[in-house]
């Protein structure tokens, strides 16, 4: 599984006019999912978004989670997360997994990371989303459950 994390100010998902979910500070994760991923990578993604150490404590320095600060944790799909665009110039999208195997696992990141503590809000799968944040810091992070990057 493939996210990119950012740090929010806040975050508010909508599918068409009606919001869908809605934060204040804390990560907003865009979750794709590959081919080959399964409940492990989720479990692994929830562990680690919750417990990444982004948010600076009283000295400045990027050294408390998502659970010490209390903040909540937005879910997002993206499948576009595993286009591959290293040849032409149209993406191939032939390592994500197909929905009906991808949406139970970005629920599975969502479920889990709720386990762990976290307030978690979520978009909707397969729809056509707009994603409002304010990145703050600005903090973004490449987070992959092979090891990629």
């Amino acid at each position: 599984m493939r996210a990119v994390v950012q740090r929010v100010r806040e975050a508010r998902v909508l599918v068409g006019p009606e919001v869908v979910g809605e934060m204040g500070a804390g990560l907003l994760a865009l979750v794709g999912v590959a081919l080959g991923d399964e409940a492990q990578d989720a479990d692994e993604l929830a562990r680690k978004l919750v417990h990444l150490r982004v948010f600076e404590d009283d000295q400045g320095r990027m050294n408390e989670s998502l659970l010490e600060r209390r903040y909540t944790l937005g879910v997002v799909s993206q499948f576009t997360l595993l286009g591959d665009v290293r040849k032409g110039r149209r993406p191939s999208f032939g390592e994500a997994a197909a929905p009906e195997v991808a949406a139970p696992l970005v629920d599975r990141v969502a479920e889990q990371a709720a386990v762990l503590g976290a307030r978690v809000i979520t978009g909707r799968f397969r729809a056509t989303m707009s994603v409002e944040l304010i990145n703050e810091g600005p903090v973004t992070l490449l987070l992959d459950t092979t090891k990629h990057f």
